[in-house]
């Protein structure tokens, strides 16, 4: 079979046993490897879906410009479909992003703006705020906002909590995502919940995020922002993808925690992924030891991104010493 574009080699990613980390636990887990979508990560779905849902309703035209708000992957997703449906793109992130997702979205011709990660979402400086802007500056652009456009969490309800059910036959019993935009947990959730009302759902959040409070009290409470090093995960907004009725429970992960999990995940499994990946493989195995999960229960990990985005930061041992996170 030949694809007609690298779009069409989107999803149907696979699910993978993790058989060392999981230190002797009775469960099984299984990671879906989110990385070997062609962006080499899972916002590579939703890329698509807000570009197909935009074009169908003439939000945007042949030859304009796509401007979003990123901490790289998604703009790596948007990048791809825009090389090959003929758009320009016009990225805002962070400064605490790392310098290769920065290099990687300008090698695919896309213009990145960094902007001040320690700024609150409505100052004129921020990366939400710039790119709203922008857009509006910009003819015959688009603003996709993964955060509020619910074609995020639709790609997720149409492909991802799909794919889960099949691969699992119907036997998933647990869910596990981290929480950014809220797309992925939402969309899968909702598809496999509507499968089997008893699949629980659980959400990884970074220490330093409003979403745990927000999860348990239904308050959003901005003393809970904290500055965070992990990236992809957590928010300092709720954005309209989240829809806390579909979670079951909420865990954070600290940085540390979650690095030296994904530098585990490299050596043991021969998984080279993200930080969020380990930041979500570490709470499902807390999890699982805290609501004694068993060999009756089977639950799916997204590992939503790859190494290759983080090689100066957690797979730097100087980087790693210089922030605590080694243990000598």
């Amino acid at each position: 079979m030949i694809h007609n574009s690298i779009i069409d080699a989107i999803g149907n990613t696979p699910l993978v046993r993790l058989n060392k980390v999981t230190d002797g636990q009775p469960l099984t887990v299984a990671a879906k490897v989110e990385y070997l979508n062609p962006g080499q990560s899972i916002k590579d779905r939703i890329a698509l879906k807000m570009i197909d849902d935009a074009e169908e309703k003439g939000l945007i035209k042949p030859g304009g410009t796509i401007i979003e708000g990123t901490s790289g992957n998604t703009g790596m997703g948007l990048a791809l479909v825009a090389a090959v449906r003929g758009y320009k793109c016009i990225f805002t992130t962070t400064d605490k992003q790392s310098k290769e997702k920065v290099d990687l979205l300008r090698a695919l011709g896309a213009r990145v703006e960094v902007c001040p990660t320690n700024v609150e979402p409505d100052d004129p400086r921020s990366y939400y705020s710039v790119a709203q802007r922008l857009s509006e500056e910009i003819p015959n652009s688009y603003y996709p906002n993964q955060y509020d456009n619910l074609s995020n969490r639709e790609a997720h309800y149409e492909t991802t909590g799909p794919e889960i059910w099949e691969q699992t036959e119907g036997k998933v019993t647990h869910y596990v995502a981290g929480m950014g935009t809220g797309g992925t947990i939402t969309g899968a959730a909702k598809y496999l919940k509507e499968q089997n009302p008893d699949v629980k759902v659980i959400g990884i959040d970074s220490v330093g995020s409003v979403y745990k409070k927000y999860f348990e009290t239904g308050e959003f409470d901005k003393g809970e922002v904290k500055p965070y090093l992990t990236e992809g995960i957590g928010e300092d907004i709720i954005p309209k993808n989240v829809d806390r009725d579909l979670l079951d429970a909420v865990v954070q992960v600290g940085d540390k925690d979650a690095f030296q999990m994904t530098r585990r995940l490299a050596k043991e499994e021969g998984l080279f992924i993200g930080g969020s990946c380990g930041a979500a493989v570490y709470g499902a195995l807390q999890y699982a030891r805290e609501n004694n999960l068993g060999e009756n229960d089977l639950m799916v990990v997204i590992l939503p991104d790859s190494g290759t985005r983080y090689t100066s930061k957690i797979y730097n041992d100087d980087w790693m010493r210089e922030h605590g996170f080694l243990d000598e």
